[in-house]
């Protein structure tokens, strides 16, 4: 299924270098993701305190792009330099949502968005990623399957954010968008129980 979390080996070796210089810093996986997630709640607080001026939202897509980063290199310090630690796994998992929902919940914020669209996104997004966790579960690899993953929403509210701020469209049609999103959510979250089932049946 298409993701963007496809394109994340590259992204990764872009980032391989400042990582190095992250742990030679003695920068470890655990503060990368809290400040991750510190970041996320300050920019959607930021975000939330300057609307209606919507010329705030273009923090949406750079932010989405930094925190990406951001997650990559968490990852990796944990991964290539022995920072894998149960507390990561904790913070990893939960830090992701506690942001998504922060940063997705600044729509509610913005005159003509249907609330109860971002409140069932928030809630669907949640889902989506315990499907994920839940594979481990039944002796399955944690689920990163598409096609609405954290990258792939990360990209359309960013895009959606720039739409908005520029105003290049009709609000009525960010709520049609927010609609399809939902769907793929469903779809998601089907997925990734479907390929976390398939997994397991072929061992």
């Amino acid at each position: 299924m298409i993701s963007i979390y496809k394109l994340k080996p590259a992204f990764q070796a872009l980032l391989r270098p400042m990582v190095k210089k992250l742990y030679d810093a003695k920068i470890t996986a655990n503060q990368v993701t809290v400040a991750a997630c510190i970041g996320s709640l300050i920019i959607a607080a930021t975000m939330a305190f300057f609307l209606p001026n919507t010329l705030v939202l273009w923090l949406m897509p750079i932010w989405m792009f930094i925190r990406m980063a951001l997650n990559a290199i968490d990852g990796m310090l944990a991964r290539e330099f022995n920072q894998q630690s149960k507390l990561g796994a904790y913070l990893n998992e939960l830090c992701d949502v506690i942001a998504d929902s922060a940063l997705f919940a600044v729509f509610i914020f913005i005159a003509g968005i249907n609330i109860y669209l971002i409140l069932g996104i928030i809630f669907l997004a949640l889902l989506s990623e315990y499907a994920g966790v839940m594979a481990p579960l039944i002796g399955a690899n944690r689920r990163y399957d598409g096609p609405m993953g954290k990258s792939d929403r990360a990209f359309v509210f960013g895009t959606l954010s720039v739409v908005i701020a520029l105003n290049l469209i009709d609000i009525y049609w960010i709520n049609i968008v927010f609609y399809i999103v939902i769907a793929l959510l469903i779809y998601t979250i089907f997925n990734r129980i479907r390929q976390g089932i398939r997994e397991t049946n072929a061992l």
